[in-house]
């Protein structure tokens, strides 16, 4: 994000000193040398936003995606808590347990991960773990339920870690930033040399709403590592309730995992 401010105020720059110096050597007025620089500027400026707005809207849909995906996850490990209710007390007290740690494990150590688009082992320890204490329930009604909603949260992880890698290829932004470039440099030649006070601030804006945007779409790509990023409320909300199941049962049994999610020791 710094360096699309760096690059469009160097443009802005650009631009300013090449309407000083190069303007009257571009721009001519007489008509029977073609179209001068002014008359391209138009539909290069109108080139840029189109860029600029289509991949907004390819970049806000990635990032709501990955906001359904964390919601879709919490969402299923809410209902594997809830089913685990109809098991037996020593399953349903482990299934509970492994819950609150998955919880954790996916907050405190893989949301981190994914500002950089990468994810964690730790969640695996307590999904691996989900798995094993569902055998012993095979050939029961609630084996199914269980396998159900832990395949849509493995589902929902899986979506929400493809969610956290860039949407938008470098090779693309980098000419959205080119292409803003040219345009800020294009605009700055075509103004005029004297009394141009307003055109001057007209120009300033639109260089700050062009860098806006790239700002924004930039951000908007990195869902889980930006200033407008997705948090994990809802998963927060989960391991609350989830927490608060597993002491109903077992008012002084300790959770098998510290606050990160990482495992005690041999359960």
């Amino acid at each position: 994000m710094v360096l699309v401010i760096v690059v469009a105020v160097l443009a802005l720059l650009a631009g300013l000193a090449a309407n000083r110096f190069l303007r009257p050597r571009l721009l001519s007025e007489d008509d029977g040398s073609g179209m001068a620089v002014k008359d391209l500027v138009g539909p290069l400026l109108t080139l840029t936003i189109l860029l600029l707005a289509f991949v907004l809207v390819t970049a806000n849909g990635s990032y709501g995606k990955a906001e359904v995906a964390s919601r879709g996850e919490a969402r299923a490990l809410d209902q594997l808590v809830e089913t685990a209710e109809y098991a037996p007390s020593d399953q349903r007290e482990r299934i509970q347990a492994d819950a609150v740690c998955y919880a954790r494990a996916v907050r405190m150590r893989e949301w981190p991960a994914m500002a950089d688009g990468n994810g964690s082992a730790a969640p695996n320890v307590w999904s691996t773990d989900f798995r094993h204490t569902f055998r012993p329930l095979q050939g029961k009604p609630v084996f199914g339920m269980l396998i159900a909603a832990d395949n849509k949260r493995s589902d929902e992880r899986e979506e929400r870690l493809t969610q956290a890698t860039a949407s938008i290829p470098s090779v693309i932004f980098w000419f959205l930033l080119a292409t803003l470039t040219i345009t800020v440099v294009a605009l700055g030649i075509c103004l005029p040399r004297k009394n141009n006070r307003g055109q001057m601030i007209t120009l300033a804006v639109i260089t700050a709403l062009l860098t806006t945007t790239l700002c924004v779409i930039r951000d908007v790509d990195r869902p889980f590592g930006g200033i407008v990023d997705v948090r994990p409320t809802a998963l927060t909300e989960v391991e609350r309730q989830a927490t608060r199941d597993f002491h109903v049962h077992n008012t002084a049994a300790e959770l098998p995992c510290t606050r990160e999610g990482e495992r005690r020791g041999n359960r």
